[in-house]
C-alpha cells in the first residue's frame, strides 16, 4: 500500500490520467479509489487543480472516442454493448430512456450512473448532437464526477488514511478480498444472465423463421419495439409491421389483435 502511494506522489497526475482514461473507454479499471485517494493527497503533495484537470481531460477524450464510434458505426455499437452487458434484461434501454428525455443535460451526471458513463458518448454521436454542445456538457460532466470525489478525499483524508493503514497490515489479505468479492459480483451477473438468455430462448424465433412464416402466409403480426433512438438511426421495418416502443404497448395495446400470433423485434 505504501508503494502504491509513493507512485501516486511521484506520477499522480500521470496515473490519474491513465487511469480514469482507462476506465472511460470501459476497461474494468476502477478510478474511483485513485481519485479519493489523490483528493487525500492534496495537502502540499498534489495540487488538486491540476489532479482535476488530468482527469477532466481524459473523461472528455475518453468520452470524444465513444462519440466519434456513435457517430461512425451508428446503432451497430449499442447492439455490441448489449451483448457484452452483464445485464442483458436491461441491457441498455435505461440509460437510452434517460438520454431520450433529457438529451444533452444527462450527460452532466452520466458519470454517476453506473452503465451510462460508456453508453451515453456514443449515443450523442448516434443521435447527431452537434460536436460543439458535446464537448460543453461532456467535460461539465466528467469535471463534475471527478471534482467529487477529489473533494471527499480531501475533505475524508484523515478517514483515508486509517484505512489505508489497516488495509497495509492485512498485507495480501486486502488484494484477495476485494478480488473475491469484485470476482463474486461478476459470478452472479454471470449465473442471471445465462438464467436470463435460457428463458427468452425458448419463446425465440430467428430471423429466417419468421421470413419463411411470413412468405407462407399465415396470420401473424410483426411489432417493431425498438427504441425510438434506434428506429431513427434505422428507419426501415419489416412490411406490415407495427410500430411502438415498450413505453407505448400500455397505451397502445388495444392494436394489437390477441387473435393472431403476435411476433416482436427489437434491435
Amino acid at each position: 500500500m505504501g508503494a502504491a502511494i509513493d507512485v501516486l506522489v511521484r506520477y499522480g497526475y500521470v496515473v490519474v490520467f491513465g487511469i480514469v482514461l482507462a476506465e472511460q473507454i470501459g476497461l474494468p479499471i476502477p478510478a474511483i479509489p485513485v481519485l479519493l485517494a489523490a483528493g487525500g493527497l492534496g495537502g502540499g503533495r498534489l495540487r488538486p487543480g491540476l489532479v482535476l484537470l488530468s482527469a477532466g481531460v481524459a473523461s472528455l477524450l475518453a468520452d470524444m472516442i465513444w462519440y466519434s464510434i456513435g457517430r461512425g458505426a451508428g446503432a451497430r455499437v449499442l447492439g455490441w454493448l448489449c451483448r457484452i452487458s452483464l445485464e442483458p434484461d436491461s441491457c441498455v434501454r435505461r440509460t437510452r430512456n434517460i438520454f431520450s428525455r433529457h438529451g444533452a443535460r444527462s450527460l452532466l451526471v452520466a458519470k454517476f450512473i453506473p452503465g451510462f458513463s460508456t453508453i451515453a458518448p456514443p449515443l450523442a454521436g448516434i443521435v447527431r448532437m452537434p460536436l460543439g454542445r458535446f464537448l460543453l456538457f461532456s467535460g461539465l460532466g466528467g469535471l463534475i464526477w471527478a471534482g467529487a470525489f477529489i473533494a471527499l478525499g480531501w475533505l475524508f483524508s484523515y478517514q483515508l488514511e486509517l484505512v489505508a493503514g489497516y488495509a497495509a497490515r492485512m498485507g495480501g489479505w486486502t488484494i484477495a478480498v476485494l478480488g473475491a468479492a469484485i470476482g463474486g459480483w461478476i459470478g452472479w451477473k454471470y449465473v442471471s444472465r445465462q438464467r436470463f438468455l435460457r428463458k427468452i430462448r425458448i419463446a425465440r424465433i430467428t430471423p429466417e423463421e419468421l421470413k419463411e412464416k411470413l412468405d407462407g402466409g399465415e396470420d401473424m403480426l410483426v411489432v417493431d419495439v425498438r427504441d425510438r433512438i434506434d428506429f431513427e438511426a434505422e428507419p426501415a421495418i419489416i412490411p406490415g409491421a407495427l410500430h411502438m416502443t415498450i413505453e407505448e404497448v400500455d397505451a397502445r395495446h388495444h392494436e394489437i389483435p390477441r387473435e393472431r400470433e403476435i411476433v416482436l423485434y427489437c434491435t
